[in-house]
């Protein structure tokens, strides 16, 4: 068994809100004061209206915080009371709370690379030393090899919990009657907790593997456990995990090429030809445990279009990164979706149950039916949304539009409610705004520059709104024939006028008497300016997949 840590809680699970984050001289002390403050009140549930009050932050940015919460947990996402109140355990909280002190990876160093800042520049991924390259080129330049990689990142943030389990443990432990270690325990209860940070990559759960809550009964609860003995026993599989994937880096770095790794595949790239596509029937392997922790990827897909169905993806997550001029349909039901670099593209999310996540992207149209999105770092993209909480918009942002979701396809109504999103309810136009700078990510925004809030986005302008079509040889046959989520009134009439307008044309066309060389003049003239618009719109990917080419 190979102990990992939970890339969702990381990946997902950060905020950019100053208060949220303490200096790691006082950071135990700060929570275990904060634990006996929120302890007093209950029965070890955290509500908005108290952990605003215990942090004195707004409510509604604790109502984010336990949402984000609730978004990254390993069970199911339950959303908030009937009373539309967030709570959440309060372990659960101190665990989100003491984890917003890890600070991202940044790029590796070398002798012959260029600079950090050259790298990965302060603004966006496309200024600078990047502005020449397309994300394909920069997938497969030489700078591109010193960016973090999947498996470097899993060994940062083991390495952080490896440095921090301790304080972990004193903030979970219980006292009780005893001298010395055996003063501070750890229930079976407690103890799976850990979840939110840590899991084993074949799906066991941690009291399962773990010698000291193994094949305990339910009927009759395991005895508390000393917090150094849980301490013991996860450093020593930390540091196993670490010695293991070091020893593929090297492994990888002496055969100068890719691992048969499951958790690392990089195998989507596709760039000489015009569709990749799978077919929608088969087997889906999201719930094979065998591929308990694995992301599936898009990754430098240039001037193509990728369609994945559900028996294509392996785990419950999807990144699409460093893709250009494309188009990328993702018509499955995950629970996390990531877009990461990409420009000029458009990306179909189908229906995604907890977050999406969209960061450093320029020009991309993102189409998504999600509970939560949250847009970091772009520039000139549009998001046609179906989300049942506020979009989240962080960092820095330019030109940013929002408008209602915009297209379907035959197995969403099922996809939606297979993830519990609710096409009922969509906040589409009500963006909730954090500041420019990422308390995280100490390279894109070095110490002491002063935070802002971040650029808002702007409501589509309804006469530029269209319906996004999905060709309908990308998926069989199934019950959902329109777009689940409601069109506001001032789309749906600005939809009504588009049409009237183009049955008004064609009735006119019709009905002009031409012979049959004006005809061809007035069709070759029409299709020449359809030419030009597809063009100048960036919606030509798009004619090719209706094509079927």
């Amino acid at each position: 068994l190979v102990l990992r840590p939970r890339r969702e809680s990381f990946e997902h699970g950060l905020l950019p809100i100053p208060k949220l984050v303490f200096p790691e001289g006082t950071l135990t002390q700060t929570l275990a004061q904060l634990r006996a403050k929120l302890a007093a009140p209950g029965p070890g549930r955290v509500g908005a209206a108290a952990l605003a009050e215990a942090l004195q932050i707004p409510a509604d940015q604790a109502a984010l915080a336990l949402g984000t919460l609730a978004a990254v947990l390993p069970g199911d996402d339950d959303g908030p009371a009937a009373d539309g109140a967030w709570e959440a355990d309060l372990r659960d909280v101190l665990l989100f709370l003491y984890i917003q002190s890890y600070k991202r990876l940044v790029p590796r160093a070398h002798k012959d690379s260029p600079s950090v800042a050259d790298v990965w520049p302060s603004t966006s991924a496309f200024d600078g030393y990047l502005s020449a390259l397309s994300p394909i080129q920069l997938v497969r330049s030489n700078s591109r090899r010193f960016m973090p990689s999947q498996a470097d990142e899993e060994a940062h943030q083991l390495s952080y919990l490896q440095k921090h389990m301790a304080n972990v443990l004193t903030l979970l432990a219980d006292s009780v009657d005893g001298e010395g270690d055996e003063s501070m325990v750890l229930t079976m209860e407690t103890f799976e907790h850990l979840g939110f940070l840590l899991q084993f990559s074949e799906g066991t759960p941690l009291s399962q593997a773990a010698p000291f809550f193994a094949n305990s009964d339910p009927d009759m609860p395991a005895a508390p456990v000393p917090a150094t003995q849980v301490h013991d026993w996860i450093l020593q599989n930390i540091a196993s995990s670490l010695e293991y994937t070091a020893e593929k880096a090297i492994t990888k770095e002496n055969n100068q090429r890719s691992v048969s790794d499951p958790d690392v595949a990089m195998a989507d790239a596709v760039t000489n030809t015009r569709i990749q596509s799978s077919s929608s029937t088969g087997a889906s392997v999201q719930n094979n445990p065998g591929y308990y922790r694995n992301t599936s990827f898009v990754e430098g897909i240039s001037k193509t279009s990728v369609v994945k169905h559900g028996s294509d993806i392996k785990g419950h997550s999807i990144k699409v990164l460093n893709c250009h001029d494309s188009v990328i349909y993702i018509l499955a039901p995950l629970k996390y979706a990531t877009v990461y670099g990409c420009s000029d593209t458009t990306v179909v999310l189908g229906a995604i149950g907890k977050v999406v996540k969209v960061e450093h992207c320029e020009r991309v149209q993102i189409v998504a039916a999600s509970k939560r999105i949250c847009i970091a770092n772009c520039r000139e993209c549009i998001f046609y949304l179906g989300v049942n909480h506020q979009p989240l918009i962080v960092g820095d942002n330019h030109k940013l539009q929002v408008a209602p979701f915009n297209t379907y396809y035959p197995q969403l109504g099922e996809h939606l409610a297979q993830v519990g999103v609710d096409p009922n309810v969509n906040k589409w136009d009500q963006p909730f705004v954090l500041g420019v700078v990422d308390p995280h990510d100490s390279l894109s925004h070095p110490a002491g520059v002063s935070d802002v809030q971040a650029e808002s986005a702007t409501c589509l302008d309804p006469d530029l709104f269209t319906d996004f079509l999905i060709p309908s040889w990308f998926e069989a046959e199934g019950p959902t024939k329109y777009n689940p989520f409601t069109l506001p009134e001032v789309y749906w009439a600005s939809q009504r006028k588009k049409n009237a307008s183009l049955e008004d044309i064609q009735k006119n066309i019709r009905e002009l008497e031409l012979d049959d060389n004006r005809k061809k003049e007035l069709a070759c003239a029409l299709h020449a300016q359809f030419k030009d618009w597809l063009y100048a719109s960036g919606n030509i990917r798009q004619l090719y997949c209706l094509q079927g080419e």
